[in-house]
């Protein structure tokens, strides 16, 4: 008797935390599609040629201006420049009606946070991959993944729920930027990341 509730107290547990590992990220994220694609790799490849910070601009003071502007896109997309379904929406929708494009943002910081891109890619030389993955390398934006608790993106978490993750790139947690900070040698005090 002793014998059998310890394997369906073992069997129980296993199979909550089998549930909790897989299901729980599934319903604790919501998934949403941006409101038009746009392939980066084309945009940065040899065909068009531009670098991240041709659109993604930071100024002088070291805010990053986060997503491009219409205006930015609406000089080269007047029309049409190709086939695309998505860049016709995207002109009709957009463009043509001078409607900002309302970008889900994957990389949103909290509201408790600082944060300096200008250290970053000037000082530090750290190129744009190195926290954001391969974005500039992507022909379509993937879903967006929402955090149905504190509405930030899953890309602040990682991919995986429990960090334990093959990719170079977990997240963009405290955890992950005092890791890259003590493998550099910095060493910051609270107040200078967090208000």
């Amino acid at each position: 008797m002793k014998h059998r509730s310890s394997i369906l107290f073992v069997l129980g547990f296993t199979t909550a935390l089998a549930l909790g590992w897989t299901a729980f990220p599934k319903a604790l994220y919501r998934t949403q599609s941006q409101p038009v694609q746009f392939s980066h790799k084309i945009h940065g490849g040899e065909k068009v040629g531009l670098a991240c910070d041709d659109c993604h601009t930071v100024t002088e003071a070291g805010y990053f201006t986060g997503i491009p502007k219409l205006e930015k896109c609406s000089g080269c997309h007047a029309e049409p420049v190709s086939q695309s379904a998505d860049e016709k929406l995207f002109v009709e929708r957009y463009v043509k009606a001078e409607k900002e494009v309302p970008w889900l943002v994957y990389s949103r910081q909290p509201q408790n946070v600082r944060f300096s891109h200008a250290i970053h890619s000037s000082r530090a030389k750290l190129a744009c991959a190195d926290c954001h993955g391969q974005h500039g390398e992507s022909d379509k934006l993937r879903p967006y993944q929402e955090n149905r608790i504190s509405g930030y993106s899953r890309d602040i978490w990682g991919p995986s729920i429990s960090r334990i993750s093959a990719v170079e790139r977990p997240g963009m947690k405290m955890d992950d930027c005092t890791h890259c900070h003590a493998g550099r040698g910095v060493l910051t005090a609270c107040q200078a990341c967090h208000k």
